[in-house]
């Protein structure tokens, strides 16, 4: 994978960095290109029980599009008459949040800095949002005559409702860590000097924990968000019965009654 993103496996655990600090992260077409690939091999790597979305640097976690790339490219689609710039919400940034989203397995983002636009989209793919305090948030997309991409008409919305999420893509601004961690859009707020090993931390937590109950729990989350009581509770029934038959939840019942500490096997 391009050196723009950096992927390791340890232990279970997957950490993907976006390693273009001296752009404040943005994401050219290589960065794009290189999420893209390291997300769906987590996703499709049965070895990884949990993944930690980071980010070189202390300035920005990604402030989404490199607008220096892509004004070129744009320019480039007008003299040739061609749109393939705008392609990129298709062939790159859906299939990044889909990644995420979709994997049946937790995601761990760590905000270390400035996340604004796409980058703001990807922290909201993530399952558990990290920050720290001295991190920023911007919706950014009106501000250069775009609408959301990267998911996040869906996310935001569902985050920290629809007359904020409305708010914050109309009338973009930069919010504090701690303005969105009381929105709703942080799980856990943390000094800037402690970030690194919190994150760390939690993924690993979820890198040893029942890998089946917790994808079991993500699907019923975003189904339950578009769906009626009574279809939640169908599929309540349809994956309480899948998790019941891992062998992670036989080995906790055993725990439990030995007053032990479970060591699950991810299946």
């Amino acid at each position: 994978m391009a050196d723009t993103v950096l992927y390791e496996v340890s232990e279970g655990l997957a950490t993907i960095t976006i390693n273009r600090p001296e752009a404040m992260n943005a994401m050219n077409v290589a960065a794009k290109v290189a999420l893209r690939d390291a997300a769906e091999t987590a996703a499709a790597d049965p070895a990884v029980r949990a993944v930690l979305l980071t980010a070189a640097g202390d300035r920005a976690f990604c402030v989404g599009q490199d607008l220096k790339e892509h004004v070129g490219l744009l320019l480039s689609d007008q003299e040739s008459g061609t749109s393939q710039t705008m392609n990129t919400v298709r062939d790159h940034y859906n299939p990044i949040v889909k990644a995420l989203t979709g994997m049946r397995k937790p995601v761990v983002a760590a905000v270390n800095g400035v996340a604004a636009g796409a980058g703001f989209g990807f922290a909201l793919a993530a399952d558990y949002r990290i920050v720290s305090e001295t991190a920023a948030f911007n919706t950014s997309f009106a501000g250069v005559a775009l609408t959301a991409d990267s998911g996040m008409s869906w996310t935001l919305p569902r985050l920290i409702g629809q007359s904020r999420a409305s708010d914050l893509l109309l009338f973009p601004r930069s919010i504090s860590a701690q303005e969105a961690y009381e929105l709703g859009v942080v799980n856990r707020l943390v000094p800037a000097a402690d970030l690194a090993a919190e994150a760390v931390k939690v993924a690993r937590t979820l890198a040893e924990g029942p890998t089946v109950a917790y994808a079991a729990l993500k699907e019923s989350l975003a189904y339950g968000a578009d769906h009626s009581l009574a279809e939640a509770l169908e599929k309540e029934d349809e994956l309480q019965t899948l998790a019941g038959a891992s062998e992670d939840h036989t080995i906790a019942v055993r725990a439990f009654i030995a007053k032990e500490k479970p060591r699950y096997l991810g299946r």
